[in-house]
């Protein structure tokens, strides 16, 4: 641990002194944390801070604080991150209040790749379950890091789906990265921290508590370009998530549901205030920046260029076919020199595989696998 993410973790630690503030005094020591514990306690006080946040780093007791718990977490084999630490992900550094310090158990680089969130109900339907592991399986499969909050019902088919990939995925804990939460999802915990990563802000040991809960949501949502709500009811948390998705100027989706069963209003409600809605994966990719659909494709794709199950003709159409954006067939018939007949077969048979994606309008595209 360098010495700047020591003096972070060291002020993330002092009792009454939030985030919000903590970012505004070490915006006012130049972005240096290390200066506020060289300033005497006169000049603490003068910048409007308690006597009891004064004692604590003027009397040495934050860095002493911060010691124990960097030592504590090497022990458990814990990475201790700043927000000033090149392994911090850059997506949660732009949110307006991102944590000063991230807790991390597994590869921290997980959290720096292209990510989706997906959140829900706990009682999860068996429907919202099914849904949110096959989605969260697919979009694995193309590349994309799944991030959810390990809770019981949509968190946890939202992570069996990316392990089931055999893809990346990140859970945000409302406790210490050191105790798996709730109990019966310690098998996928282990898993996790195997494939992909675990992250708090708590300090280790910290117990679930209900007030923990809203606070890391901003995390989830932080952490990705946009947040699938899959199943929630009425008052659920996962509207907090999907709250904060918008606030942070992320792109939000929502899967539908029936309308009698509780567990969709959330969703549904989304939808009808504009969320877009997610019926497969392709929904959720038709959203994402071009840029990381690009990364997507050199990661999850490097073949898609040739297909050697596909005939000449088809190859030619495939080949023409744009992932991020959609074409129109005349504009098809003049890249590819086909017949009207020959074309139409064409994009029949690649539709029928899988490969590509029509809009209306006959607008179509090269659809992600």
């Amino acid at each position: 641990m360098n010495n700047e993410t020591l003096h972070f973790l060291a002020l993330s630690l002092i009792p009454g002194l939030g985030t919000t503030r903590i970012h505004q005094l070490v915006g006012q020591m130049e972005g240096d944390p290390s200066l506020l514990f060289k300033r005497s306690r006169a000049e603490l006080k003068r910048m409007t801070l308690g006597a009891d946040i004064t004692a604590w780093i003027a009397g040495g007791w934050a860095l002493e604080a911060a010691e124990r718990s960097a030592a504590d977490a090497a022990k458990k084999g814990i990475t201790i991150i700043s927000v000033a630490d090149p392994d911090y992900p850059q997506m949660l550094r732009s949110i307006f209040d991102p944590p000063v310090v991230m807790y991390c158990l597994g590869d921290v680089r997980v959290a720096q790749q292209a990510s989706v969130a997906i959140v829900g109900s706990r009682r999860a339907s068996v429907y919202g379950r099914q849904v949110t592991e096959r989605l969260a399986k697919e979009l694995a499969e193309t590349g994309l890091t799944i991030v959810s909050g390990l809770a019981r019902g949509i968190d946890c088919a939202a992570h069996l789906g990316a392990l089931a990939a055999h893809g990346k995925t990140v859970a945000v804990l409302g406790c210490g990265v050191d105790i798996p939460y709730p109990r019966e999802n310690r098998r996928v915990y282990d898993q996790i921290s195997n494939q992909g990563c675990i992250l708090s802000e708590f300090v280790c040991g910290t117990h679930p508590a209900p007030q923990n809960f809203p606070i890391r949501n901003r995390i989830i949502s932080g952490l990705a370009y946009g947040t699938v709500i899959s199943e929630a009811s009425e008052f659920s948390g996962s509207l907090i998530t999907a709250r904060l998705t918008l606030e942070q100027n992320r792109q939000l989706w929502a899967v539908p549901g029936n309308i009698t069963n509780p567990g969709s209003y959330g969703p549904n409600y989304l939808i009808k205030q504009g969320a877009r809605i997610v019926l497969d994966k392709q929904d959720v990719l038709e959203e994402l920046p071009v840029y990381a659909l690009d990364l997507l494709q050199t990661s999850a794709e490097p073949s898609q260029a040739s297909k050697p199950d596909l005939d000449p003709a088809e190859q030619a159409v495939f080949a023409a076919l744009p992932v991020d954006a959609a074409i129109h067939i005349d504009t098809l018939l003049r890249k590819c020199s086909l017949s009207v007949t020959q074309l139409n077969d064409c994009l029949l048979r690649l539709q029928m595989k899988g490969l590509a994606r029509q809009a209306p309008g006959r607008l179509y595209s090269r659809a992600l696998e």
